[in-house]
């Protein structure tokens, strides 16, 4: 993927807010390029623009959170992670609530939206942060590093006390057709205990069967079962791509996690950011750029998603 990209029409979506329950309406919006991904919270007559960055996280204790001022979006990484996977770098997220709409659980939902909406390459170069030394964090049990690879590559563990879950291990290579089979539709997971602790205290009111795996002492109680017989670990994986993709620039390099979560998460992509030494900035030359726009078809031409081999 030698240029930056967007979408090529406008799509819109709505669904309900995990936590809060209530219907959320989103609009993603083609943007030009060198933008990013901003979110535009409105509440009543108030917007704020949020953009998708590190720097603007503010809670990673359920969800990954963006924040500016005193308007958040909560839940940010299905569709940061299929944004990601796809090689949207420039859009405008319009959105009127606090988080964005849980959907199934995964982000099947929007990749659907991704393909429905098309992408557009701008004449502009994507900058690529390449892994050049390895970085790693680690707090308590959870265990992440990234080394060098000429790929954006992560491999996850992860292990639970509970025979549904015990442990389980994949690696992927990421593209657009890995992620589209493999891990957009693993979904969010907890167990029954935790689910009805969060409702007590007034948190996922919007969670059911219908939007996440649920854990008993018995076993999976969604009468559909599982998707895949790990997808435990691969909603792990999609929840690690939507995390970093908040360090601003796609990935050259090898994450591996160990019972990861978005806490830590977080910490790696602020230690990276903070460890100059160990990344560089890459990009294609204008000789680069010019002989691509000489062979690849106009970046308007049709609107399916069309997946250029790096």
């Amino acid at each position: 993927m030698i240029f930056q990209s967007t979408i090529a029409k406008q799509v819109t979506f709505s669904g309900v807010g995990l936590h809060t329950g209530t219907e959320i309406n989103v609009t993603l919006r083609p943007a030009d390029a060198n933008r990013g991904i901003i979110f535009h919270r409105s509440e009543g007559e108030k917007t704020v623009s949020i953009e998708a960055c590190s720097n603007n996280v503010v809670d990673t204790r359920l969800a990954t959170v963006l924040g500016k001022g005193d308007l958040r979006v909560s839940t940010v990484e299905h569709l940061m992670a299929a944004l990601y996977a796809f090689g949207i770098d420039n859009l405008h997220i319009d959105i009127d609530g606090p988080e964005v709409p849980i959907m199934d659980g995964s982000a099947d939902a929007f990749v659907q939206l991704l393909n429905e909406a098309g992408k557009t390459n701008l004449s502009h170069s994507r900058k690529y942060m390449a892994i050049r030394k390895p970085i790693s964090v680690i707090d308590g049990e959870k265990r992440i590093s990234i080394i060098p690879s000429r790929f954006f590559r992560i491999t996850s563990d992860i292990a639970f006390d509970h025979p549904s879950i015990a442990l389980q291990n994949r690696s992927v290579k990421l593209s657009p057709e890995i992620f589209t089979r493999d891990i957009a539709r693993a979904r969010t997971f907890g167990f029954l205990k935790e689910v009805e602790y969060l409702k007590a205290n007034g948190l996922a009111r919007g969670g059911s069967l219908d939007n996440a795996v649920v854990i008993n002492d018995q076993g999976i109680m969604n009468p559909g079962g599982l998707r895949y017989a790990d997808e435990f670990v691969r909603h792990k994986i999609l929840d690690t791509v939507g995390d970093f993709s908040l360090a601003g620039y796609p990935i050259l390099g090898h994450i591996r996690t160990y019972k990861s979560g978005h806490d830590i998460n977080h910490k790696m992509v602020e230690k990276i950011l903070t460890t100059p030494d160990c990344w560089q900035l890459v990009e294609f030359s204008d000789k680069d750029l010019k002989l691509a726009m000489q062979t690849e078809f106009p970046a308007n031409a049709g609107n399916e998603l069309a997946f250029e081999k790096a």
